[in-house]
């Protein structure tokens, strides 16, 4: 086992999804090196989803906060032990490379130079290896390894609470019909699927006896899709768009046989609990940054957008390219979206 340092500071704000590969780093460092003082820099709405995650403290970071937030963090850090020993960069947006700036650190890891832009090199000394055609959870993962360490388990264990598990246990009865969670938003609008292609899918389902559940945030573009699902679908759905809080989130995800969702933070957050995904895939590739546990019941049309919209296939693109392009996600139909759910009802019948 290499030398344990003192404390180490991760610097990752967002987003959801991210912060969710992030944990299984952190089980890692806390496994090796039960006594390192662990130190999170976070955004607002990361924290409250992860907030309570043992032998960490978490620093929030406004990024509307500009210069002045900078300023304070670093004073709030200094309050706090001052330098660390070790820094993690893992996020390689100008904002985030200017705020590392503000982070004292001797040992500064960052990504290699084939991820890195917006002046990443400048604010680290030490590199991940560069490995091309790894998931994003394993590219995270991969951090500890300029400390001596090799990410050998993967392991989430979000803190859920007790009250959100009866809250979620509180939504519908526990009286073994399948639930097929419907999640269809992305941030990333060009990465959503289209309302009545969701109902379609739904209705499908209820046909075969599921019981249909919407989940969602408070936005109002979260808000138009699920009216837009539910009044294109002919059976009955359960509606708790904009009901759950995000530390609720991942205890409702966790009661859901199979979650439907574009490239998301909930796809991400129901796989880590567990639960199975029907991931829609054309704006992004599901091997970069699908379901990590289990793809198998994701739909795939990255190639097709590849030869689509930049006129070559998807294996001759840079990893990590992205395809978010005005109409794309039409190139998963509904059939597609079907056969995958039936791919599942196969694989685990009543």
């Amino acid at each position: 086992m290499p030398p344990a340092p003192a404390s180490i500071c991760l610097l990752r704000l967002s987003a959801l999804g991210d912060v969710t590969h992030v944990v299984p780093l952190v089980r890692t460092l806390r496994a090796a090196w039960p006594e390192v003082a662990l130190t999170w820099v976070i955004g607002k709405g990361e924290h409250r989803l992860l907030e309570g995650l043992e032998g960490v403290a978490f620093v929030e970071y406004d990024k509307k906060s500009g210069l002045a937030g900078m300023r304070a963090l670093r004073r709030q850090l200094r309050a706090r032990g001052g330098r660390a020993d070790v820094l993690l960069q893992m996020q390689v947006a100008a904002r985030a490379n200017l705020l590392s700036a503000f982070i004292p650190a001797r040992v500064r890891v960052g990504y290699d130079r084939a991820r890195a832009k917006d002046g990443h090199g400048l604010f680290v000394n030490r590199r991940i290896p560069d490995r091309p055609g790894i998931h994003v959870l394993d590219a995270i993962g991969s951090f500890c390894e300029p400390l001596g360490l090799r990410q050998q388990q993967v392991r989430w264990d979000l803190p859920v609470p007790v009250e959100a598990r009866e809250w979620a246990a509180a939504q519908w009865p526990a009286d073994g019909v399948p639930v097929l969670m419907i999640s269809p938003c992305s941030s990333h609008v060009r990465r959503n699927w289209l309302a009545d292609r969701y109902a379609a899918v739904a209705d499908h389902a209820a046909s075969r006896g599921w019981r249909v559940v919407l989940c969602g945030g408070r936005s109002q573009l979260e808000r138009d899709t699920a009216d837009a699902i539910i009044a294109a679908m002919a059976a009955p759905v359960l509606d708790l768009v904009g009901k759950d809080t995000l530390k609720q989130l991942p205890a409702l995800l966790e009661r859901a046989d199979l979650v439907m969702t574009p490239d998301s933070g909930p796809m991400h957050i129901a796989n880590a609990m567990g639960s199975k995904v029907l991931g829609l895939h054309a704006a992004s590739n599901p091997a970069r940054s699908g379901p990590y546990s289990d793809r198998r019941y994701c739909v795939d049309r990255y190639d097709a957008a590849a030869r689509r919209y930049l006129g070559k296939p998807a294996a001759e693109l840079k990893w990590g390219t992205k395809i978010e392009h005005d109409g794309v996600m039409e190139l998963v139909t509904v059939d597609d979206a079907i056969a995958a759910f039936e791919r599942y009802r196969a694989d685990h019948p009543a």
